[in-house]
């Protein structure tokens, strides 16, 4: 059976005409309202004919960007600013501009996908997380919206995406540490629902076992991307083990772990090592190493297989893999 705009409506107790404003994005509909239509839409798996939508019209040239939300990782993570830009670059390059938007959690990803998308106001997505089980990418798929992630989808063959090989990368990293004498090494990564966070974590026990060191769950620590949440897991990690070298996911994660060190006074016996080479690892005392994961070319690809995708309709090169590079400086000399 086919689901229709007015069995919408009448689940929702609004008016069908109601249900079509919300579609279109009119800004006069309540949030209140347009989420509870949206709500209404996926439980009776209701989809507008959306291509056909954007067939009818002319294209916006407008690319939606999703990014975390603005009070925590966005502005105080340069990884973030430094992809827009890559983003931006190619975008300008070809035409097309950006509209962005800050998500609080995976719920309020879905709503803004749905105004993004039924509102016609963007060509196509980019999404600069990738969640081990994501809704926002069955609902692009579901509606045949064309996107794009940075971070590998393992999922669908015909996927677009960007990444790094974080795998590699943090064993390359984490081995560094070991041929220092380092064996007792902890790991604070982001959330253990990202792909980055999983891939990162298999690359850091792959080089334990490689080099016959124990993998010890107890030293791995989720954070928050941000120097606080950072500071907090290692105090947890130091309180129950000790510790002669830590492996965070990010620069921010290990400014952190600085704090605690320098509080303590252990510089002299702990190495500490990020991602992403962020610009204060090379002025921080001691000087961080970091793995620099190339964010501007993670960006910058990222847009164009997406832009490559709208133009010509088929993709030729579904994805691309950037290379890293390890940037030793004092903290594991």
């Amino acid at each position: 059976m086919n689901v229709t705009m007015k069995d919408v409506a009448i689940k929702a107790n609004v008016s069908t005409s109601t249900v079509s404003r919300v579609i279109s994005g009119n800004k006069k509909i309540s949030d209140d309202t347009r989420k509870k239509v949206f709500k209404v839409m996926e439980e009776l798996n209701y989809h507008p004919n959306v291509s056909a939508r954007n067939l009818a019209r002319s294209k916006t040239r407008t690319l939606g960007l999703i990014l975390p939300s603005a009070t925590k990782e966005f502005l105080h993570n340069p990884f973030f600013i430094k992809v827009i830009a890559g983003i931006s670059k190619f975008a300008k390059e070809n035409d097309y501009y950006i509209m962005y938007s800050n998500t609080e959690n995976e719920d309020d990803e879905i709503d803004t996908l749905n105004h993004f998308i039924r509102a016609g106001v963007v060509d196509g997505i980019i999404l600069t997380t990738v969640r081990l089980n994501d809704k926002s990418i069955e609902l692009l798929r579901s509606l045949d919206m064309p996107y794009v992630t940075i971070g590998r989808q393992r999922k669908y063959k015909d996927s677009l995406w960007v990444d790094n090989d974080n795998v590699n990368a943090m064993y390359n990293l984490t081995e560094h540490l070991i041929k220092k004498g380092k064996k007792n090494i902890a790991f604070i990564g982001g959330n253990i629902k990202y792909n980055v966070t999983n891939d990162r974590l298999n690359g850091y026990e792959k080089a334990l076992n490689d080099n016959k060191i124990a993998f010890n769950n107890g030293m791995v620590e989720e954070a928050e991307y941000l120097e606080k949440s950072g500071y907090d897991a290692f105090k947890r990690i130091i309180s129950k083990f000790e510790v002669d070298a830590v492996v965070t996911t990010d620069d921010v994660l290990a400014f952190g772990v600085y704090k605690v060190i320098e509080e303590r006074n252990l510089t002299k016996n702990i190495a500490v090592a990020g991602f992403n080479n962020t610009p204060l690892a090379e002025y921080r005392k001691p000087t961080l190493t970091s793995v620099d994961i190339l964010e501007e070319e993670l960006g910058y690809n990222a847009a164009k297989l997406l832009i490559e995708k709208l133009e010509n309709g088929n993709a030729e090169i579904t994805n691309y893999i950037v290379d890293t590079k390890l940037i030793v400086r004092e903290s594991t000399l």
